[in-house]
């Protein structure tokens, strides 16, 4: 199977009917959408596209959002981008809803207003869904993706200390902490989180066991302050973190999150499942409308600068636009002395594939769990992927949004280690790793 950005993409889009049809009442819609849509591909007029149908046809009548507010928790990070954007733009009006961007201070504040209705939905850490589901992170409760929302875009920084004594990558860090009896902490931001395992799976790709050492969990924005104060010695996080602690003197990356997956899934828009069975096209206008925004930030160089310039603010990430706008843009710096342009740097819909909740994507994190101990059985992984990875949602989504779908709903990539993911043996494949949980 071919990585995303190699996958044959089939439109989404809803065309006007030929030969003058009338579209029928808005509860046999889809029905009509779909069927019109094979009619006209097959007189290839596909080029007949019914903008009416494309963006506004979701919001009426039966088919309506049921709430008109919806309240989206985030952390100040880069990728919180097209959840703001979408609010800040007005594409959520254009589907029928209004989003309200809730900052907020940790993941695990998340989780919980998450968990008890404070928030609808929330920006989140795609682990962090997963281990609600499986009761790995509090009590267990069924959760929801409707959504990928970024690729990319984090990274591994090690602190100015380190860099002294002579460490500038995975290797020199392992030869170092060999020859060193002292006990080395790292920081993540949530157990079960996206850079838990990145940080893990990074450490283990160099011969570094991440369980013989100390780690330790800090939200996003406290992870420079740490590390100046010397509390830790390297830590994963998001953007702009990574980059501020270049900027400070303070560390420098001695990976990006796309050196260990290239195009890897990152923050989802996830909520409860009984958010999704009691507000389905709730859901699906404000897919529909992030999908858009990230469509519109990707469009351009001027969108992501605008971007940039608007998430700096008080009220999101709270920092300088130059400190973000680099590396949204693929301008990296590594603090060594080497600068680059990433070819795969964060994006927020890159045609669709960046959005598309693959199941193999939300199966690998539970292998992870897994090789890691978090969970001490193997889980029904498809299963498990199925039921959260709410992929009848994301098509309802797509198709007023006009997003392509890929061919298949998994996909295969090769991480930094060699070993290819693409979740036909999931069990095999969290067992197989040298370096894991007892």
């Amino acid at each position: 199977m071919k990585s995303a950005d190699k996958t044959t993409l089939a439109t989404a889009t809803a065309v006007a009917a030929p030969d003058g049809l009338t579209p029928p009442a808005s509860a046999q819609r889809r029905v009509w959408m779909g069927n019109t849509a094979k009619a006209v591909a097959g007189l290839g007029l596909m080029s007949l596209v019914d903008p009416l149908i494309r963006a506004g046809a979701w919001a009426a009548g039966s088919d309506a959002p049921e709430k008109a507010e919806v309240k989206i928790g985030f952390i100040p990070l880069t990728d919180c981008a097209s959840v703001v954007m979408a609010s800040v733009m007005g594409f959520d009006k254009k589907h029928g809803v209004k989003i309200i961007p809730t900052k907020e201070a940790s993941w695990a504040g998340v989780r919980e207003k998450l968990s008890n209705g404070d928030l609808d939905l929330a920006h989140v850490l795609y682990g962090l869904i997963y281990g609600m589901q499986l009761g790995l992170a509090g009590a267990r409760q069924d959760m929801a993706v409707l959504m990928n929302l970024n690729q990319n875009g984090q990274g591994i920084t090690l602190s100015r200390q380190l860099r002294e004594a002579g460490v500038i990558d995975g290797e020199s860090l392992q030869k170092k902490m060999a020859g060193d009896p002292r006990q080395y902490t790292f920081a993540h931001t949530f157990p079960t989180g996206t850079h838990a395992m990145w940080l893990y799976y990074w450490l283990a790709s160099h011969g570094i066991d991440p369980l013989a050492m100390r780690t330790v969990t800090v939200p996003p924005p406290q992870m420079v302050a740490n590390m100046r104060i010397g509390n830790i010695d390297g830590f994963c996080v998001g953007e702009p973190w990574n980059a501020r602690a270049i900027i400070d003197q303070l560390g420098f990356t001695a990976a990006t999150s796309q050196d260990i997956w290239t195009d890897h899934p990152e923050k989802v828009l996830g909520t409860r499942l009984e958010f999704v069975q009691q507000h389905p096209n709730t859901a699906r206008a404000v897919t529909a409308a992030i999908l858009e925004a990230g469509q519109w930030i990707d469009s351009s160089p001027a969108n992501i600068r605008k971007t940039a310039q608007t998430i700096a603010a008080k009220s999101y990430v709270n920092t300088d636009v130059d400190t973000i706008v680099g590396r949204m843009l693929g301008q990296y710096d590594n603090g060594l002395g080497k600068s680059w342009a990433d070819k795969h740097p964060m994006r927020f819909y890159g045609d669709g594939a960046a959005n598309f909740p693959y199941l193999s994507d939300g199966m690998w994190f539970l292998t992870q769990h897994k090789r890691w101990g978090l969970s001490k059985t193997h889980p029904d992984y498809l299963a498990v992927a199925g039921q959260v990875n709410r992929i009848d949602i994301y098509k309802q989504a797509a198709q007023a949004a006009g997003t392509a779908l890929p061919a298949s709903e998994t996909r295969s990539s090769t991480l930094l280690d060699g070993v290819v993911w693409d979740g036909s043996d999931p069990a095999g494949y969290a067992d197989g790793f040298k370096i894991k949980a007892p």
